[in-house]
């Protein structure tokens, strides 16, 4: 619901923080400017979050979803060419997205791609039928396609569960499977040219599992300033995609073969998405665009804005400032965590420095 609602952290109201002393602070205690930073600052560099207050949105009682699948045969690079001219100027009750897969072709060896357009929509089939008819009859949606359930339904439609499975499904906390993957992200702004999506395919039918799913943008997200919580991605990006490459073997030969391919396919779409920076979602912690040192207590900001100004733009700034102040010990550090600011690090240094008693006179060295 993004295009009609924002992010989940848009809609935050409070929080409950461990700090690094261990003390519990709500928004008040915390502060603005570490509310502003863990509403999409990443984890794991303030403290520990242990609730959150969510302003609550009003959803129809009756939404609507659809699965539509289209192959290579079935047209899918005009079509998919066309979704990208239209994603993120769609209903903003509107929202489709798109997975790429391979597909086998049935009673042949041969495969192909297959693009599925996964949506929901805050309303009824008929509203829905009538403006896909006026925005994006390429798709060739019908009726049939269409089902009619509540939200908490389409939940479990959308995270492609069985509607066999009940929503109390919902309350395990545990995956449907368990598997390797290695995942990144970028986002677009420009649409790819069909002769883009054809590059993409010939890399598809060469990796066993890949997916690429675009999420398609505009509407409230375009609508909310950049600077209104760390989370940058707003206005002119049309859809944000997510590269995985999964595998079943532990074996580190499987892996080095599979986060290859993904590496050459990242390489590939570097004329296609966005530059200074090449913005990447923070989720989708992606170690391939920068880390810090070992221990993160020697991590320069310069160096960390190799992967900070993806994730965050120009947000990365205050964030640095934001952890200086929080967390100056750096308690909180991981590969990609919030570096502190050259200037305090060395006070604080300095005030853990034995002190020496008397001077080293004109002649010390």
């Amino acid at each position: 619901m993004m295009r009609k609602y924002g992010l989940g952290a848009d809609n935050a109201l409070d929080a409950k923080i461990v700090d690094a002393n261990g003390r519990i602070l709500d928004r008040k205690a915390m502060g603005e400017d570490v509310f502003w930073a863990i509403r999409g600052g990443g984890g794991g560099s303030f403290g520990v979050i242990v609730s959150w207050k969510l302003k609550l949105v009003p959803v129809p009682e009756t939404v609507t979803v659809f699965n539509v699948p289209r192959t290579l045969e079935q047209g899918a690079t005009k079509i998919l060419y066309k979704w990208q001219q239209v994603a993120d100027k769609l209903d903003e009750n509107l929202f489709i997205r798109v997975l790429i897969q391979n597909y086998n072709i049935p009673n042949t060896t041969q495969r192909t791609i297959s693009t599925t357009y996964n949506a929901l929509f805050l309303g009824d089939v008929n509203t829905l039928q009538q403006i896909m008819k006026e925005n994006f009859p390429e798709l060739g949606l019908t009726k049939e396609d269409c089902l009619e359930m509540s939200w908490l339904e389409s939940v479990m439609f959308i995270a492609g569960y069985p509607r066999s499975v009940p929503t109390a499904a919902l309350l395990a906390g545990k995956p449907a499977f368990l598997n390797y993957f290695k995942a990144k992200s970028d986002f677009v702004t420009t649409p790819i040219p069909e002769s883009g999506l054809e590059g993409i395919w010939q890399r598809f039918l060469q990796e066993e599992y890949p997916m690429m799913i675009w999420n398609p943008y505009g509407g409230m997200m375009a609508r909310i300033a950049e600077s209104s919580i760390p989370f940058p991605h707003r206005n002119g990006i049309i859809f944000k995609i997510q590269y995985v490459s999964s595998w079943m073997s532990p074996e580190k030969e499987a892996m080095d073969q599979h986060v290859d391919w993904i590496r050459n396919l990242y390489d590939y779409m570097s004329g296609y998405v966005t530059v200074f920076p090449r913005q990447a979602y923070v989720n989708y912690r992606d170690l391939d665009i920068g880390m810090n040192d070992r221990n993160g207590d020697n991590t320069s900001v310069v160096t960390a804005c190799s992967w900070g100004t993806s994730y965050f733009k120009d947000n990365f700034n205050r964030l640095v400032q934001i952890k200086t102040q929080f967390d100056p010990n750096n308690f909180f550090k991981h590969e990609q965590s919030i570096p502190l600011l050259p200037l305090r690090t060395t006070q604080n240094l300095e005030h853990t420095k034995p002190q020496r008693k008397g001077g080293m006179g004109k002649k010390g060295k």
